[in-house]
């Protein structure tokens, strides 16, 4: 117990230190509440590492982290960090191939995928139901963005909900109640966040027929 205190301590710390990058804005503002402030810790502690190494550079604009602090801002805590874990399922090796596809922008002069949060309207017309999608991911997740056309970030999406899954599973089988309920909780975020990705990609990731 001790332990976990000191880390949510240290969470806690990091996201109050210093308050210059993009996530800390939401941190220092009057408008956002104790959860919202609480869902952007772990991204403003996560800046800190990602903003100071080329590593950790991210493929999107904006930036994952930036992008979760934006959903958490718009849409609340719940389902801001549902639409992050989508965002998150998105950045993989597969993306800039996807981008192509539906003719996606870039941001200049760096050359990142140019991806909202809010999107007004579809790029091009689509057959596919985002209904449908979301009906298919919440039985299965990542079948509705299969469905979609995006065969390959449905398994993706359908991985980022079982291994915390199995993780939840496994812990609780073995009397672990904190550690089964924390991984319980990261199901349920990226579960949700398949949901929506489903419905989103139907919708809005679709290519020139």
């Amino acid at each position: 117990m001790s332990k976990l205190l000191l880390h949510i301590f240290l969470i806690i710390a990091l996201g109050y230190a210093q308050k210059n990058y993009p996530a800390d804005t939401v941190l220092v503002s009057p408008h956002a509440n104790i959860f919202e402030k609480t869902a952007i810790l772990p991204i403003a502690a996560w800046q800190r590492v990602s903003y100071n190494s080329e590593l950790l550079a991210c493929q999107f604009y904006p930036s994952c982290s930036n992008y979760g602090a934006l959903a958490v801002r718009e849409y609340g805590p719940i389902i801001g960090t549902a639409i992050t874990s989508d965002r998150i399922v998105r950045c993989n090796p597969f993306a800039l191939n996807y981008h192509y596809e539906m003719h996606g922008e870039f941001h200049y002069p760096d050359y990142r995928l140019v991806d909202s949060v809010q999107v007004s309207r579809p790029r091009y017309t689509s057959n596919k139901s985002p209904l449908l999608a979301a009906g298919l991911s919440t039985i299965i997740p990542g079948t509705g963005r299969m469905y979609a056309g995006r065969f390959l970030d449905g398994l993706m999406g359908l991985w980022m909900v079982l291994l915390p899954g199995t993780a939840a599973y496994g812990s609780l089988k073995d009397g672990q109640s904190m550690k089964g309920n924390f991984f319980a909780g990261i199901t349920l975020i990226f579960y949700l966040g398949e949901i929506y990705g489903a419905y989103r990609t139907a919708k809005y990731y679709q290519g020139p027929k």
